[in-house]
């Protein structure tokens, strides 16, 4: 295998990877399959490379493809391979759970709505109000005679309790 194949190998690779992280599962598949011809698949890039072909197969909703692959990953010469390989077969043949159906929540089509042709999608904010003021004459005056003005002595037990863990403090530093 030549330095020039391996390069165009990991050039596919990253195309495949990147197609891929956007979403374009069919067209990562496409550059990661090209990547496995021209990789030697028992190589450690090629046991890279098939793992992500394994995962893009499954993507495009090619799980009987994905599990064979896999299947076939988890006797690759590459140990971290092989690891990754046994994790991912585990996971691709986990069996599904059954929902309720309550459990989903229904997102009911606007479409139908009145209105709801060509600018279905939009948002429009309700307009802005200016904060209404209040007035002064609205305000109920305090009647003085109702408040209560006594002494409570919380104040002063507050800070007489201040100054004693000031003092101990002071004392014992």
């Amino acid at each position: 295998m030549t330095a020039e194949s391996i390069d165009l190998a990991r050039v596919e690779y990253a195309y495949g990877q990147d197609a891929f992280e956007r979403g374009r599962y069919r067209e990562a598949v496409e550059h990661l399959e090209k990547a496995v011809a021209i990789a030697r698949p028992t190589s450690p890039l090629g046991g890279e490379v098939q793992i992500w072909l394994v995962n893009a197969y499954f993507a495009v909703s090619r799980q009987p493809d994905a599990i064979a692959l896999c299947d076939t990953l988890t006797r690759h010469p590459d140990y971290e391979t092989r690891k990754q390989a046994k994790n991912l077969l585990y996971i691709l043949q986990a069996p599904s759970l059954q929902k309720r159906e309550d459990w989903n929540t229904k997102i009911p089509d606007l479409a139908s709505l009145e209105g709801g042709g060509s600018n279905a999608g939009t948002y429009t904010a309700p307009p802005k109000r200016a904060p209404r003021k209040k007035k002064i004459e609205d305000e109920e005056p305090i009647d003085l005679s109702q408040v209560n003005t006594r002494d409570n002595l919380f104040l002063w037990i507050a800070l007489g309790a201040i100054a004693l863990l000031l003092g101990g403090l002071a004392w014992f530093s």
